[in-house]
């Protein structure tokens, strides 16, 4: 850290989570209820909390940060809610269906089901527009590019009010030069209309993957790059020496340029961080294999990492998009505390996927709500102090969260109100734990073999009781759990991903000079906007990927290789890690057969200092000083209340041990541990929760 402090932001659906790192200094936790219409808002509330804490202006705060560094689910929640902007289409004649005839087949799990509805598009029909002209797979002209079909597209665009222009073209990855052309006729006659074209959104090949990445990117890139107006100019307008840096879905931080121009990359923009900071909470206790599991007011995220390596997921289908650029694999759920208990129309109890929100929030919040919801249930089954303050500003009301249990669950289906909201809370949990199957198991990954990090302000209620269910042994809390994305954010690189495309077979005679020309132009592409970050040689680190295949197959699998030139020699040596790696996949391998590269990727980062975690003070009487009386809980469908025991996290010590049950209550997160677990508190700040036996 070059200066005094650094800022996340992570923009939440419920709350907005501050983490301000201080150099040689501590970690300084806050949080707001979001404003979605305006997250400004939020954010000023929050940087008034940290004003107030530390007897600083806003100004001189700012002021003395190096990085604030923002996550936001603005593009998120626009492609959730179809709330983006009006898209038009440039596409090669004969292909204005290919985003709809999607390769032929339906998501996995539903291609056999002729009752699934067709996915929402982006672009109706009449907005695709065909234009005649054609490159081919050597990248030769074989048709010259009718610019007739694109001004008349054009004027269709103007008189239907279309806000954003994709362009995708057959082979464009070959020969751009077409889409290049295109792109200089939108900008000259219809300005102030965003354009982008696939050879620069994603630049490989695979035609349908290309032209919905590129229609995602176009519909999300107005809406994103007026949030990232908002947010520079508030920034700026407070004194801040450097950009703000936006959180990427790969796990790195980029200008808000950088996004306006490819909001495709922001979709995950919140949850992407966690793997990385479970990573580094896991880091002082020797575990390289996380699943990090975050619970905040309106969803449940979950990604994992193995062997110290997040796990990044491309060409995908994304809430039924196919999108090409890599993502930090996320799971999420509509598992929130907000989310809604209901009785559905076969009389059965239900929980989610819709939420409360920030606003009007569980019955609890006193906001004018009267649906039951998660944070309701646990506030009923004393998980939460009955007086508890959330967020800085709300206070829990234990009375309204009953009432609405009563009104919503218990009394429809004719049982006690205990009994109702034991019933909120197993089902949310049976819900969240099979989205840990999801990415987990169904992945080829034992959760047993990993450890459960616990993210997120209501994930602490719940971490016992998920891990119980997975058979997992091993469960980490940082004390800063509730902003945990927000820290992600604090410790991330600044990344670049650069795709390209060079279909050839690899052997003997194969054009490595291509390849090499092809790594070597992305590679000084990533440290030219690295330099300009401000970034020396010393601090960038590149990381390069291929994909390949068997000739004939019609899936890939992708190769890290070692940097610098490919030689003949360095060529066998890729074939040689294809083979293992098709064989670690699929169980075999054809050394015989001939392999062909498709896709290149070249990844360049900046390295950031990190934070150092905290070092806390050990001690013996901790415990003692710590515990602060007793509230009745309820831990199973007994009815059977049990007096547990209370502590103040921060008068915890480290290597002091809580025995459940129990509850640990840091200031924006509660944990409970449930019968049979125990909690040391480690040096480093996080909680490690283990089985115990008497």
């Amino acid at each position: 850290m070059k200066q005094r402090f650094r800022l996340g932001v992570d923009a939440g659906g419920t709350f907005t989570d501050f983490v301000l790192a201080e150099h040689n200094g501590p970690l300084r936790l806050f949080k707001s209820p979001s404003t979605p219409e305006d997250g400004t808002k939020a954010i000023a509330a929050g940087l008034q909390q940290m004003a107030e804490a530390l007897d600083m202006s806003v100004g001189d705060i700012i002021k003395n940060c190096d990085l604030c560094i923002n996550g936001t689910t603005v593009a998120l929640n626009a492609l959730i809610e179809l709330k983006g902007v009006k898209v038009g289409l440039l596409c090669t004649a004969g292909h204005e269906d290919s985003i709809e005839i999607r390769l032929g087949h339906k998501e996995e799990g539903y291609r056999y089901d002729a009752s699934y509805p067709p996915a929402p598009q982006l672009v109706p029909r009449h907005l695709r527009r065909p234009v005649r002209g054609r490159v081919l797979a050597d990248g030769s002209e074989h048709e010259a590019l009718n610019e007739d079909d694109i001004l008349a597209a054009i004027e269709h665009f103007r008189a239907e009010g279309v806000e954003s222009v994709a362009i995708s073209f057959v082979w464009s990855v070959r020969n751009p030069a077409h889409e290049q052309r295109a792109r200089e006729l939108v900008a000259q006659h219809l300005p102030g209309v965003f354009v982008c074209s696939g050879s620069e959104v994603y630049p490989q090949v695979r035609e349908y993957t290309r032209t919905s990445t590129t229609i995602v990117n176009a519909y999300l890139s107005p809406v994103m790059g007026r949030y990232v107006q908002r947010i520079d100019q508030f920034f700026a307008e407070l004194g801040a020496h450097s950009p703000v840096r936006y959180f990427q879905s790969n796990g790195g931080l980029a200008v808000g340029n950088i996004m306006r121009e490819r909001a495709v990359n922001a979709i995950n923009s919140g949850p992407a961080s966690a793997p990385q900071a479970g990573l580094y909470i896991a880091k002082p206790f020797g575990i390289d294999n996380v699943i990090t599991v975050d619970m905040g007011g309106t969803s449940f995220d979950i990604t994992l990492a193995k062997d110290g390596q997040t796990n990044l997921n491309r060409n995908i289908d994304f809430l039924r998009h196919r999108i090409g650029v890599p993502m930090i694999h996320v799971e999420t759920l509509g598992a929130g505390g907000g989310s809604i208990a209901h009785i559905n129309t076969f009389g059965m109890l239900e929980v989610g996927p819709h939420s409360a929100g920030a606003s009007p929030g569980p019955a609890c919040y006193g906001k004018g709500g009267e649906r039951a919801t998660v944070t309701d249930a646990n506030l009923a089954l004393g998980y939460l102090r009955p007086d508890a303050v959330l967020g800085g500003s709300i206070r829990l009301d234990q009375p309204k969260a009953r009432a609405a249990i009563a009104a919503n669950v218990a009394e429809p289906l004719g049982i006690s109100v205990e009994r109702a909201a034991y019933g909120i809370s197993t089902l949310v949990n049976m819900n969240m734990a099979n989205g840990i199957r999801r990415i987990s198991i169904e992945q080829g990954y034992d959760p047993r073999d990993f450890a459960l990090i616990c993210a997120g302000g209501a994930t602490g209620m719940h971490i016992t009781a998920l891990a119980e269910e997975l058979g997992i042994h091993t469960v980490l809390v940082p004390k800063f759990a509730s902003c945990l994305c927000a820290f992600g954010q604090v410790i991330s690189d600044v990344k670049y991903n650069f795709l390209a495309s060079a279909p050839m077979r690899l052997h003997r005679e194969a054009d490595l000079a291509t390849l090499n020309r092809l790594f070597d132009d992305m590679e000084a592409k990533g440290r030219s906007h690295l330099r300009a970050d401000g970034f020396d040689d010393g601090n960038i680190r590149v990381h390069r990927s291929l994909e390949m295949r068997y000739q004939g197959q019609i899936h890939e699998c992708t190769v890290e290789i070692a940097n610098g030139e490919i030689t003949p020699h360095g060529a066998k040596q890729i074939l040689q890690a294809f083979h293992h790696r098709h064989e670690a996949l699929f169980t075999y391998a054809e050394p015989h057969n001939p392999v062909e590269l498709v896709n290149l990727e070249c990844t360049v980062s900046g390295l950031v200092d990190k934070p150092a975690l905290p070092n806390l003070a050990t001690g013996k009487d901790g415990v003692a000083q710590a515990h602060d009386g007793f509230r009745a809980m309820l831990f199973d469908d007994s009815g059977r209340w049990v007096e547990t025991p209370v502590y103040r996290g921060e008068q915890l010590k480290a290597g002091n041990r809580i025995v459940g049950p129990a509850a640990i209550e840091e200031p924006t997160t509660t944990v409970i541990i449930r019968p049979g677990w125990q909690a040391v508190l480690h040096e480093s700040g996080s909680y490690q929760l283990t089985r115990w036996a008497e």
